[in-house]
């Protein structure tokens, strides 16, 4: 006869227990339950801008994590329970933030997967914190969320540090540019980026002749503009959201303004092609690899435009990542204590992610960010340039 197995052993015993189901409940009633959901669902949160300028984005990143879940249930569940997405509208706000944090709590999730700005994610960690729910970021990328967040926090994503250096490395070398302009919104991320990306580009011997903020939701920014072209940038980098991009676009080419203009990872939606129209023919972006430039997301991609009738936005991919990631380290702890799920999220070492090979450092942190550059042709962001092994040299991102 074959020996039971650790994970046989641990099903035979919740058999055994379901006998005593009727004796056991009013206890767990009485005294609260370790393990939220017992032999139901197990909830999996999603934090997201369901509503709101980033609402797409938002509603993008929640459809991701159903296909994950979806994918999950069909191949069995994790340790025979289905999973469940549990939805909250972040509005990318601190307010808003924290108050999805704690209703996703109250809604009895054993881990929290998602998040698209930063802003809503630093009050919300502390909140999971004091819970013991981990959090793994699909999008949210200011350095603070994992610095500080006391090895509880994760990321699917890179950092603004490794994204800024990028930034600064394209402008400098394969843009030869030397004076270079920033541009953000004053938000969480926006400011990371920018400062991230200014001292960068000062090591690397550029000069940065503009470092400011705009308004976000204003409909003009041509005065802003007309301030960065008196500065005589060979570059602007804009670190702020795709609705604001939309529209520099569109207004930095009624104003006929020659120099290049650059932005980051949030300005990839889709919705800034709608908003900029032709005006945005040859934008560049930084970025993580998008879901169409990823071997590996032929199924996904499949899958979400199946499922949502559209093709998935940029940070679709990683938030499903973090779904699967979050669903393996809950069956390898074979618990859903969030300090056992959290111990299991730091022992994974290359999950076989669609995005590539997921290991988190001491932080939580990626140890293998990789950020490209996209570009505007023929209406639709297409890979690039991305810099070769050696960190060197840029090569084309297509084929390469």
């Amino acid at each position: 006869m074959t020996p039971l197995t650790p994970r046989d052993r641990r099903r035979f015993r919740l058999l055994a227990a379901a006998g005593a189901g009727l004796l056991l409940a009013p206890l767990a009633a009485a005294c609260g339950s370790d393990d939220p959901g017992g032999s139901g669902p197990i909830k999996i949160g999603v934090p997201a801008p369901l509503s709101g300028d980033s609402a797409s984005a938002g509603q993008d990143i929640l459809a991701a994590a159903k296909v994950a879940a979806a994918e999950i249930n069909k191949a069995g569940g994790v340790d025979g329970r289905t999973v469940e997405i549990v939805e909250a509208d972040d509005q990318c706000s601190a307010q808003q933030g924290a108050q999805a944090a704690q209703k996703l709590l109250n809604s009895g999730v054993v881990a929290v997967a998602g998040g698209y700005c930063s802003g809503a994610a630093v009050p919300a960690i502390p909140i999971y914190g004091r819970r013991s729910v981990p959090f793994v970021m699909d999008a949210s990328t200011n350095p603070s969320l994992t610095d500080s967040g006391k090895g509880k926090v994760f990321r699917t994503c890179g950092r603004d540090d490794n994204q800024g250096t990028v930034a600064a490395k394209f402008m400098t070398g394969e843009l030869r540019a030397r004076r270079i302009a920033l541009l953000h919104d004053n938000t969480t991320y926006a400011k990371g980026l920018a400062d991230a990306a200014a001292n960068s580009v000062k090591q690397l011997g550029g000069q940065v002749v503009y470092a400011d903020a705009l308004q976000p939701g204003q409909s003009d920014y041509s005065p802003v503009l007309t301030k960065i072209a008196s500065t005589r940038p060979d570059v602007l980098y804009f670190t702020g959201y795709f609705a604001e991009a939309g529209l520099l676009m569109k207004q930095r080419r009624q104003l006929g303004l020659k120099f290049t203009l650059m932005g980051g990872d949030a300005t990839t939606d889709s919705t800034v092609l709608k908003t900029a129209g032709r005006a945005s023919a040859g934008y560049i972006a930084t970025t993580a690899p998008l879901a169409k430039d990823l071997p590996a997301a032929g199924k996904f991609v499949s899958a979400y435009k199946a499922a949502n009738g559209a093709d998935p936005g940029p940070f679709s991919v990683y938030e499903y990542d973090a779904v699967k990631v979050v669903a393996k380290a809950i069956d390898d702890a074979g618990s859903t204590k969030g300090a056992d799920i959290t111990a299991a999220l730091h022992k994974i070492k290359d999950f076989p992610g669609i995005t590539g090979p997921i290991t988190f450092d001491d932080k939580g942190d990626r140890t293998d960010p990789l950020y490209i550059t996209v570009r505007v042709d023929d209406g639709a962001f297409t890979a690039y340039k991305k810099l070769d092994k050696s960190g060197a040299t840029w090569v084309d991102a297509k084929t390469s």
